[in-house]
């Protein structure tokens, strides 16, 4: 307010508002004062302090005190006796405080609306566990995803055959050990399974200094880049209806995920691939790109009538959820992207034990592709 009212003479007190976010009407108000509003006067229809206290004393009666408002009305009337209407009764009622209802009612806790904002890679991680249908009716084999939502890039994944907190653990903290995540630098978020909630999942990103968030219950749209990768995985031509074993869908998944890691240029990253963007090359390949559409456009300069062509812009900032008021992040056009020198993933391979009922985790047991 007072820097407001110190630089209002010099860029007026509109201009001065808008820029430092304060309303007119505040500033207007401080300047007149607080002034006391006078009471408002009692409409000449209304009942008079001893007859609302005489209704209230009615309906507090042991004769009417189980009875609804309405019941009250009828029943006074046939005894011949009118004290007010029925929405008068309620109004006297709520006035005291004694109008509620009498069900027992869900209250739901109130979720946070997640908001997260990733400028480069290896700040926000989203990951997701999706089922593959297998050989038979009622048979599922389960993959985890981790994906940085930045640049698209899976950073780890795993097939296994049930959901199960030990392997998530397993997954996120190898997966953690291969990008070289510090504490303090990453942030991840899923939804509210019972392997994202589980108390040994908690530990571990505790232990690693690695934020967790959640999606809030029941809202897709909080995890939406965990579930839009699943679907470009299962819209696949050569994604199958079911997968004959755990072999199987792991063998496919060795095909996809270097696929669309390597190849796969992702509209949202100016049809760049996720390892580009994830390994800081798009501004070199951003370059190549621009040196070959000027080329074309220096030997045909009539075909492009909007002069010479640019490819696509990069993003500065990928939101979850990004706040209503506009932040510099969504406003800028183009994007900051962290250079890394080591573009080399090793694969780990998962193995599970067939012949036993319980998925055996060993020093090889999480997938991860570039």
């Amino acid at each position: 307010m007072q820097a407001v009212e110190g630089v209002a003479p010099e860029l007026g007190t509109a201009s001065a508002c808008q820029a430092l976010g304060l309303s007119r009407a505040s500033l207007y108000r401080k300047r007149c004062g607080t002034q006391s509003q006078r009471p408002r006067p009692a409409p000449p229809r209304a009942l008079a302090p001893s007859e609302r206290q005489s209704v209230l004393d009615t309906l507090h009666s042991e004769r009417f005190v189980d009875q609804a408002p309405a019941q009250v009305h009828a029943a006074l009337l046939d005894a011949g006796q009118y004290l007010c209407s029925p929405r008068t009764m309620y109004r006297i009622l709520d006035s005291a405080q004694e109008v509620k209802e009498r069900r027992d009612q869900v209250r739901r806790p109130h979720f946070v609306r997640p908001e997260l904002l990733a400028t480069k890679p290896n700040q926000v991680w989203s990951w997701d566990i999706t089922k593959l249908m297998g050989p038979a009716k009622w048979t599922y084999f389960y993959l985890y995803v981790i994906l940085d939502i930045f640049s698209r890039y899976v950073v780890g994944w795993m097939v296994a055959h049930r959901e199960s907190a030990a392997l998530a653990e397993r997954l996120i903290g190898q997966t953690c050990e291969k990008q070289g995540i510090e504490p303090g630098q990453l942030t991840l978020h899923a939804d509210r399974g019972t392997s994202m909630t589980s108390k040994p999942v908690a530990l571990l990103l505790a232990d690693l200094g690695v934020v967790k968030t959640h999606s809030r219950p029941q809202v897709s749209n909080d995890n939406p880049f965990s579930e839009s990768q699943f679907k470009t995985m299962k819209y696949r031509p050569e994604f199958p209806d079911r997968f004959g074993s755990l072999e199987d869908s792991r063998a496919f998944g060795r095909v996809f995920f270097p696929w669309y890691n390597d190849e796969h240029h992702h509209s949202a990253l100016g049809f760049f691939t996720p390892a580009v963007v994830h390994y800081g090359l798009a501004e070199s390949a951003r370059q190549k790109r621009k040196a070959v559409l000027a080329a074309a456009y220096s030997a045909h300069p009539e075909r492009f009538v909007r002069g010479t062509p640019e490819p696509a812009d990069l993003p500065q900032a990928v939101w979850i959820n990004p706040p209503k008021k506009k932040t510099p992040f969504q406003i800028a056009p183009q994007s900051t992207i962290v250079t890394s020198d080591d573009l080399r993933v090793d694969w780990i391979s998962p193995t599970n034990d067939l012949s036993d009922s319980r998925t055996v985790i060993t020093s090889t047991s999480v997938s991860q592709c570039h």
